[in-house]
């Protein structure tokens, strides 16, 4: 019991501190094998934003995309990229998914999406 307790008292700060309804910020650090890929997926409605910066210690092909039935879109496209950043703004309401594909070797990768 004591030690629920202590995990509780450790977290309350951060959930306090998130306003209610607000979305997190999304930091993320993974190793994609050769050929591998990686996606971080988040509902936005038309007119939402969403900063991004990320970066690899090799080059990884980049999107941001989305699925309509059995069609993909795609509102940001980048081929062999080291890292990138900037501000994402949906035009319609979708599930958008940033997504990573290592090249010809594995890639190390960290960055983050958050509110804009």
């Amino acid at each position: 019991m004591r030690r629920l307790l202590a995990v509780l008292c450790a977290i309350a700060p951060a959930a306090l501190a998130q306003p209610s309804g607000s979305p997190a910020a999304r930091p993320f650090s993974v190793t994609l094998d050769a050929k591998a890929m990686h996606e971080e997926c988040v509902r936005l409605e038309a007119g939402e934003n969403r900063r991004f910066y990320w970066k690899s210690d090799a080059p990884v092909d980049f999107n941001i995309h989305y699925h309509r039935e059995r069609e993909v879109f795609y509102p940001v496209k980048r081929d062999a990229m080291r890292g990138d950043g900037g501000s994402f703004t949906a035009k319609t309401g979708e599930d958008y998914c940033w997504m990573w594909t290592a090249r010809a070797k594995a890639a190390r990768l960290e960055g983050k999406i958050e509110p804009k």
